[in-house]
């Protein structure tokens, strides 16, 4: 699985060790990685994408309790005047059964949302700052990422653990950062809905890479399946992502610490920038260890960057490529027989996911959802009489 140096293996020793070594986390570098930070400088590299800035009032609807999901219709809100006022009865039962549109409070946001959709043409895939609700594709209707509609996105929004982390806990194990400026805290996150046009990426082609003091070390398979047709090609794609490192990311990421995500589509010539991660426990090292990523001895001295020059062009031919093994950076793969090519059988998030009886109600939609959450206000009613 790991092409590593002996350096590397001999570094992997905790050497008594009670925890990790991990240096103070700085606040600022959880907005460096946040897709509103770097998105501009990489757009060309990156997918493309909206970003819409996000409201208090949207922000306190996605913290709120329970999911309220708003009209995707068109139809205007009606206007009554005063001669209108007879036709209702002074019964206000009927009243309370009428849901309120949470989209009242952020009409422009949700009009913003609706336009992105179409130009995106007609499908997106939803992330906040740093994390997509990747966890809660189970309620969606299609069980993925794909959104059609604004209550799509609202829906996942809503759903996921780990947008929740976004919104609440950003800063978490962050230290601030040294001098005089002042303390940051959540109320000084710009937050921004980011909408990504939806491409049916292929799993197998997509890589998390590793940078400490601004080297390139690690770099590693992100679905956790053996794929046997990715071997023979190992030496190119590391070459070409270690190319697009030493062009695009190297010297202007403001951090020598960070991870990122790249995916090379047929024919594996060009590197798209999906995201970039924090250096810090919250990111998975999937294939790795934070121990040994931490651990791992990093001496610029020897680069052969300093001996040989890079290429210019970060899109040569195959064969350029090939011959082109700046700084090896070691690549893993999941060899057929590695334990992790079996390991791996539960379905992913599956520690976020509900009952079967919910998932079912989510594909009829919010009138689904509502229903069963009356449901189970009935039944947890019943229950508290009884006892």
């Amino acid at each position: 699985m790991s092409d590593a140096s002996p350096e590397w293996a001999a570094a992997q020793s905790s050497h008594g060790l009670t925890k990790l070594p991990w240096q103070p986390i700085r606040k600022s570098h959880i907005l460096h990685c946040s897709y509103d930070y770097w998105y501009s400088k990489y757009r060309k590299d990156t997918p493309k994408a909206r970003l819409i800035g996000l409201s208090r009032p949207f922000l306190d609807y996605l913290r709120e309790d329970g999911i309220m999901l708003p009209s995707d219709g068109d139809e205007p809100e009606p206007v009554w005047d005063d001669q209108d006022s007879a036709i209702f009865s002074e019964d206000k039962s009927d009243d309370e059964d009428v849901p309120v549109d949470p989209s009242v409070n952020f009409r422009d946001i949700h009009q913003q949302i609706k336009d992105t959709i179409d130009e995106l043409d007609g499908k997106v895939a939803p992330k906040l700052n740093w994390s997509a609700p990747k966890d809660a594709t189970w309620i969606s209707a299609t069980n993925s990422m794909e959104c059609w509609r604004a209550s799509d996105i609202y829906l996942l929004l809503k759903s996921s653990d780990f947008v929740t982390h976004d919104l609440e806990y950003p800063f978490a194990d962050c230290v601030d950062d040294e001098g005089d400026g002042p303390l940051l805290t959540t109320d000084d996150i710009s937050y921004h809905l980011v909408l990504r046009k939806y491409l049916n990426f292929n799993p197998s082609l997509e890589f998390r890479c590793f940078v400490k003091e601004s080297t390139l070390i690690g770099i590693c398979q992100r679905d956790l399946n053996h794929f046997d047709f990715l071997f023979p090609m190992k030496n190119n794609l590391r070459s070409r992502i270690q190319i697009f490192f030493d062009d695009k990311l190297k010297t202007t990421f403001p951090d020598q610490n960070f991870t990122f995500d790249v995916y090379l589509p047929p024919p594996h010539r060009r590197v798209w920038l999906i995201d970039v991660n924090p250096w810090a426990p919250r990111t998975d090292p999937l294939l790795f260890s934070w121990l040994e990523l931490l651990q791992y001895p990093v001496n610029p001295a020897e680069d052969p960057l300093e001996e040989e020059s890079a290429p210019n062009e970060s899109q040569e031919s195959d064969s350029e490529a090939e011959d082109y093994l700046p700084a090896l950076a070691d690549f893993r793969l999941i060899e057929k027989d590695d334990p992790e090519a079996y390991g791996f059988s539960t379905p992913q998030y599956s520690a976020h996911k509900l009952p079967r009886e919910v998932v079912d109600a989510s594909r009829q939609g919010s009138g689904g959802i509502r229903e069963f959450a009356d449901q189970w206000h009935q039944i947890m009613q019943q229950q508290e009489q009884a006892e």
